[in-house]
């Protein structure tokens, strides 16, 4: 049987190019399998944009004229990265209109994308993570150097607005870089160690496993530059101890089912002398075939349009 798909993607955020190629990526896989595929692209300003939605419509007027859309839809496949869309935002729109989505339901969304409130889940659950503490952006002049740290907005994805400060100098300008992007600012311990990404599947039936796990290696901070000028180099599956393997593993599926995630979501971990700790989590990741959660699924056999058709396969009304 023929399944309706609309694909969402780009978005009101710093993530909006990334987001249109995952978009992009994932119909044209969709439509390789028994899918019929539409397509919709939220503008930088808010605006839907496709077939049908007038042009010069207002945010709320688009998103009007995109409704029956959703609702002829079987499955809403929202590959937008960021807020607003990645946070539950998108889920929520579905589960108003009670149409299946893709990917993680209104709670998970939200709590994925802040970190703080994932390092806040993650200590619940004994899963370690960098010693920090959020700022406001209004405090930023009051913040003293006191060593090395990562700043970080509370809430963005791709590592926009991230940035290693070692001296005092560099302290002032990297608040006010992570301050134009939210205006809760999380400022964390440098940790060492590497860089170990795990993606963890939810399949239909609510059978949910990780995928072999990959290492990232670049020269100092896995910034945004680094993460998209093809720089970074990836080995997966990495080479790793069983029980090194194995902690990380169980760590993903615990933060996963912690969250209430579903769908796809990729755990990222710094694996340090004394074991993993988390870095952040994203319940949306990049769904081009060459980012980095398809890469973890194809080295365990699973080519990327079955991941997709799995994906869409595993939607849910979301909760």
């Amino acid at each position: 049987m023929t399944v309706n798909v609309l694909v969402i993607g780009g978005g009101q955020n710093a993530e909006h190019d990334v987001s249109l190629a995952s978009a992009a990526a994932v119909a044209a896989a969709l439509r390789m399998g028994d899918h019929t595929v539409t397509c919709v692209t939220i503008d930088r300003e808010g605006i839907w944009r496709a077939d049908g939605i007038r042009a010069g419509a207002s945010a709320a007027e688009s998103l009007a004229l995109a409704m029956p859309l959703i609702a002829q839809a079987d499955v809403v496949f929202p590959a937008v990265h960021g807020a607003p869309g990645e946070d539950g935002a998108l889920a929520a729109l579905c589960a108003l209109a009670g149409v299946r989505v893709v990917g993680s339901g209104v709670g998970a969304g939200a709590l994925g994308m802040d970190k703080w409130a994932t390092k806040l889940v993650a200590d619940a659950v004994g899963i370690r993570t960098a010693r920090g503490r959020v700022i406001s952006a209004d405090d930023i002049g009051d913040v003293e150097f006191e060593g090395a740290v990562v700043v970080k907005p509370v809430s963005a994805g791709s590592s926009h607005g991230v940035a290693l400060v070692r001296e005092e100098a560099e302290l002032l300008p990297a608040l006010r870089a992570a301050a134009r992007l939210d205006r809760r600012i999380l400022v964390e311990e440098v940790v060492r160690g590497r860089e170990i990404d795990v993606a963890v599947l939810c399949e239909a039936g609510g059978i949910r496993w990780a995928a072999p796990p990959l290492e990232i290696h670049a020269e100092g901070l896995f910034d945004t530059a680094t993460k998209y000028d093809g720089t970074a180099r990836f080995t997966v599956p990495t080479q790793l101890a069983s029980d090194e393997s194995a902690g990380l593993r169980r760590a993903a599926l615990a933060m996963f089912d912690a969250l209430g995630c579903g769908g796809l979501a990729r755990m990222d971990f710094f694996l340090t002398d004394d074991g993993p700790v988390l870095n952040e989590v994203n319940t949306m990741p990049g769904l081009t075939a060459a980012s980095q959660a398809p890469r973890m699924f194809a080295a365990a056999g699973v080519a990327y349009p079955d991941l997709v058709a799995r994906l869409v396969k595993g939607a849910r009304v979301p909760r």
